[in-house]
């Protein structure tokens, strides 16, 4: 046992001491320590590393449902924001075109909704949400802000039906009235009859011009005010030409129209002092 003991302490004492290499009993022990470990611990790890990975699956499967659901709400998001940028910018127009002509010729207008639009040839028409509650009457002119869209042609208690410019033929007994007009700057020179919309050209025709009218490309139209229809200042459109007829006796001016024939979503109507006295 005395001798065991002491080649017991020589050995340990052998063990711990400072060594650059392992002696052969440690190196076997180790090596035989670490294949047996090995044998337990790759499957173990892989296991381990399997259900982690079902782990992290499921948690980037959750994320992706959040993130899709956050894509959504940003989408959603931005078709409102662009909706109602849209609509600030009619209304901005709006207001703009109505203090102008508040400013200019004393009117009232009223917003309203456009609910249905017929473009059926032959009847082009809409309705609005203002009827005879609301003070409206037949012809009545309703415009945009970009200029004149039609005239009330029948009116009920809710609603009201506008019939388009598109639908104006002086052949026509049906047709809503020409519109007596003039030039912008030129009011005491310039007189003529926008008296038909060619549906080939989509052009308005202005008739009746004097020879010697300075009528010229580029003009802006505008109602006269002439008739008691259409009330002054209503922007018709531009001219885009001027020919002299066969005779040289009046002239004829083909208009480009100021308000294209779209799809509205808001009109105004227009109330002169008088009617909006009433």
């Amino acid at each position: 046992m005395l001798m065991t003991l002491v080649l017991f302490i020589v050995v340990m004492g052998f063990s711990l001491g400072t060594r650059k290499s392992l002696s052969w009993p440690e190196n076997f022990v180790r090596d035989t320590t670490g294949f047996v470990q090995s044998l337990f611990y790759k499957p173990a790890g892989a296991i381990a590393g399997f259900f982690e990975d079902v782990g992290n699956l499921k948690d980037m499967a959750e994320e992706n449902e959040r993130l899709k659901i956050v894509v959504a709400q940003y989408a959603r998001d931005k078709a409102n924001y662009n909706l109602i940028e849209a609509d600030n910018k009619r209304y901005e127009s709006l207001w703009n075109l109505t203090q102008a002509q508040r400013n200019k010729y004393d009117y009232e207008y009223h917003y309203a909704q456009v609910v249905s639009i017929t473009t059926e040839p032959g009847n082009s028409t809409l309705v609005i949400d203002l009827g005879s509650r609301d003070g409206v009457k037949p012809n009545m002119s309703v415009i945009s802000e970009k200029g004149l869209v039609g005239i009330v042609s029948q009116v009920s208690k809710f609603t009201s039906t506008v019939k388009l410019v598109t639908m104006m033929d002086s052949s026509d007994p049906n047709s809503q009235p020409p519109i007596a007009a003039t030039a912008e700057g030129k009011v005491d020179k310039t007189f003529g009859m926008v008296e038909r919309y060619d549906q080939a050209s989509n052009r308005l025709i202005m008739t009746r011009i004097n020879a010697n009218d300075p009528i010229a490309k580029g003009d802006q139209i505008i109602s006269s005010g002439i008739g008691g229809v259409y009330p002054r200042g209503l922007i018709i459109g531009t001219v885009e030409s001027v020919k002299t007829s066969d005779y040289g006796l009046t002239r004829t001016a083909i208009i480009n129209p100021a308000a294209k024939y779209e799809d509205w979503k808001q009109l105004l109507v227009v109330f002169t002092p008088e009617e909006g006295q009433e």
